[in-house]
């Protein structure tokens, strides 16, 4: 993580961890966080299905905002199983929190902290997971230590993280063209990686974890399917960041956004948002 200069005085400090979330908080990023659950479900699903979580087993899903995958979580321990979900905005862990209550999982429970120091106790979990988390801080190695001292002797660290460079927009269009770019100099200057899903399975081994894997999975989805617009959506959350900074003005946006949304609803249009990286490993005994 970058580090900040503690107004105090002389040492260096963490950034508050919302201060690095390049999206922010708003009603579009929360709303498009709850898609994004159902949305990448099964990707999710196949990913637990590459570690051991069984009934009565414990199981922690870091930078969960208002959802994540505690009910899939929860279906796995179920009975006798526990799970947590935290995320550092207290207003995405109260959205969770109803979730939690709105679907009677009584095995969860959410928390607010900061993924990169937890300041949970260690080796507490069979399975420690996070999605799309590494992508969005400056140092994924942090959150990657934190999660591998969370987990238990013979316990499982698993990644499911994106890979947004290779994206692919047929026919070209500019100013898909135009927001990629957008969101790439965003993402620069929080310090994230957006290559960060190739990186994953090295992240894991360099900590010292077993049976590391990864499975790569293309984000490529038909008509209809609100993924097709993923990275218009982002550069939509970070809108007010962009124009902040200079890079586009609210005009601009405009005309983009949605010249580039009529044409990914073309059903002749081809649209890949980028790759998904599946990394798994197993902490030794």
């Amino acid at each position: 993580m970058d580090e900040s200069a503690d107004p105090g005085g002389g040492a260096w400090a963490i950034p508050e961890p919302n201060a690095v979330y390049a999206l922010g908080r708003n009603p579009d990023e929360s709303a498009r966080l709850q898609r994004q659950a159902d949305e990448l479900a099964a990707e999710n699903a196949a990913l637990l299905d590459r570690v051991v979580l069984l009934p009565g087993q414990s199981a922690i899903d870091l930078g969960c905002g208002p959802r994540g995958i505690v009910d899939l979580l929860a279906a796995r321990v179920t009975p006798g199983g526990r799970v947590v979900g935290l995320d550092a905005d207290p207003h995405h862990a109260a959205m969770a929190a109803q979730f939690v209550a709105e679907r009677g999982l009584d095995c969860v429970e959410i928390v607010t902290a900061d993924a990169r120091n937890s300041n949970l106790p260690s080796a507490s979990f069979d399975v420690v997971h996070a999605r799309t988390l590494l992508i969005n801080v400056p140092d994924p190695e942090q959150v990657v230590t934190e999660m591998v001292r969370l987990a238990r002797p013979g316990g499982w660290v698993a990644s499911m993280e994106p890979d947004t460079e290779l994206v692919l927009c047929h026919p070209p269009l500019p100013a898909f063209d135009r927001i990629c770019a957008v969101f790439s100099q965003v993402a620069a200057r929080h310090g994230a990686d957006p290559r960060i899903g190739r990186r994953v399975a090295e992240l894991l081994r360099k900590v010292g974890l077993h049976e590391v894997a990864t499975e790569l999975r293309a984000q490529a989805y038909p008509p209809g399917s609100t993924r097709r617009t993923i990275r218009l959506d982002l550069v939509r959350s970070m809108r007010r960041q962009i124009i902040d900074l200079g890079f586009a003005t609210e005009a601009d946006l405009d005309q983009w956004d949605a010249s580039a949304r009529a044409h990914v609803e073309k059903p002749e249009t081809i649209v890949m948002s980028g790759l998904m990286f599946l990394s798994w490993g197993r902490v030794p005994a």
